[in-house]
């Protein structure tokens, strides 16, 4: 079996090979850390994650990099409305994505480099590509000149009026092409900056990850990995960058693959402030468990849209609950093994097919009430395998199904409204007592009066 990934360059699903069959090197684009983390953004954290633990399926040594962009306009715009220092708000909000991360059981990048920390390698490849004629000062700017770099598009596809239309770069005067970009710009007091050759000033954010993935993994390397968003211009610019540093312009002499997850919308609307609809991940949270927003983000392809709404979120928490009942149900069970069946594993080597793995892990869940030992042996060791990977039923059944309650999320609102039912039934309010056991029904809650007080747990 072999891992085949839709690579965004060649527009078309390939086998992957490494550069170094000995050694897979993958860098993604992290997060611009001045404020809360959204679904978008986990969306791309854990369509990396699924990746790279496919990949440690098969390959010994697997360098994962995704870095911490800590200055950018957004950061200087918001340390300056928020009046904090900059450094304060990076720090902070970096802490804040790496919980809310790990809540979704993403785990830490093996590196994780910060933009500020790269500075000098910044200048040095500036400074290569003026020498390369393929960048030029001008006004206290450096800007890299796109007509330079006769590959320019390849990534994204777009044609000439395409990329000027869509690039987001300001037409300044000073340009020589309108869709030349910044590789380095003027900080005039009190902005934050690094002194260079061509004035105090600070990088373009292109640049930041041209430098921080060569300086961490070598080039070329084999996957480069981020949001759809990203495909243009930013990836496009990253391309020309640094393919015209080493004065080539065959873009896998940078990354080979490019690994891109689709957008994230809410309620069939794209997410934007203007809307109101952003969904943070430190809300989500407070609501829902970190192994049910996972499994709702893995319910789509990752090349597809994801349509956010609580009727799918409600879908992949009973689906969850189903799996782990069915762990639970296989307690006694010992396993041989902890290896996927064939034909689960081809599904997620074929381009991280998710839904394809979840529909044969729900056939494998159906089958247990007629399942014979040996049989019950192999849905065990394809759910718990399958778990490790998908980063789902991790937890313990018990304690996950609500026999231990202390660990549920909705805890405090869920003993309030049995305490409001339980004062309804002293009062012979029965009605009211029927409406707040139809309400905790509707939240997956079953309860049972006992001689010893009221007991709840997770409902099937």
């Amino acid at each position: 079996m072999v891992l085949k990934i839709h690579n965004t360059l060649s527009g078309t699903k390939e086998p992957f090979a490494p550069v170094d069959k000995q050694h897979v090197r993958v860098y993604a684009c992290g997060p611009t850390v001045y404020n809360f983390a959204h679904i978008g953004n986990a969306r791309m954290a854990v369509a990396n994650d699924l990746l790279i633990k496919v990949l440690r399926t098969q390959y010994k040594k697997v360098t994962y990099v995704s870095n911490i962009t800590d200055i950018d306009d957004k950061i200087i715009d918001a340390a300056h409305e928020l009046n904090e220092p900059i450094q304060n708000l990076t720090t902070k909000y970096t802490k804040i994505y790496n919980e809310d991360m790990a809540y979704l059981n993403v785990s830490l990048p093996d590196v994780q480099p910060r933009a500020t920390d790269h500075i000098d390698e910044m200048i040095v490849i500036i400074t290569k590509l003026i020498k390369n004629n393929n960048a030029y000062e001008k006004e206290g700017h450096v800007l890299f000149h796109v007509p330079s770099f006769s590959k320019y598009g390849v990534l994204s596809k777009r044609n000439r009026d395409e990329q000027i239309a869509g690039s987001r770069v300001e037409v300044a005067p000073f340009k020589k092409d309108p869709a030349d970009f910044i590789l380095w710009k003027p900080s005039p007091d009190p902005l934050p900056g690094w002194d260079s050759p061509w004035g105090f000033g600070r990088p373009g954010w292109h640049l930041e990850c041209s430098a921080m993935s060569e300086k961490t993994l070598g080039l070329p390397f084999d996957i480069h990995s981020g949001g759809m968003d990203l495909v243009f211009p930013h990836h496009e610019n990253e391309i020309a960058q640094t393919c015209s540093l080493n004065k080539t312009h065959e873009p896998k002499s940078f990354a080979r693959f490019w690994f891109h997850n689709g957008f994230v919308n809410v309620e069939g609307e794209k997410m934007s402030k203007s809307i109101g609809n952003i969904r943070l991940v430190h809300d989500l949270k407070k609501q829902f468990s970190g192994e049910v927003l996972r499994l709702t983000l893995l319910s789509a392809h990752y090349r597809q849209p994801l349509n956010w709404t609580k009727e799918i979120i409600d879908q992949n928490s009973k689906m969850l609950d189903r799996f782990y009942r069915t762990l639970k149900d296989l307690q006694s069970v010992e396993v041989s093994s902890d290896s996927l069946s064939d034909e689960i594993m081809e599904s997620l080597l074929d381009d991280l097919n998710t839904p394809k793995v979840l529909a044969q892990l729900n056939t494998l869940s159906n089958k247990l009430s007629s399942a014979n030992n040996d049989e019950k042996m192999i849905i065990k060791n394809n759910l718990i395998a399958a778990g490790r990977i998908l980063g789902i039923m991790l937890e313990d059944p018990d304690l996950w199904l609500g026999y231990n309650q202390s660990l549920n999320p909705q805890k405090e609102e869920i003993e309030g409204l049995i305490n409001q039912r339980n004062e309804a039934r002293r009062h012979k309010d029965f009605k009211l007592a029927d409406e707040i056991r139809d309400k905790l029904k509707l939240k997956g809650i079953e309860i049972e009066d006992t001689k010893n007080g009221t007991i709840w747990r997770k409902d099937s």
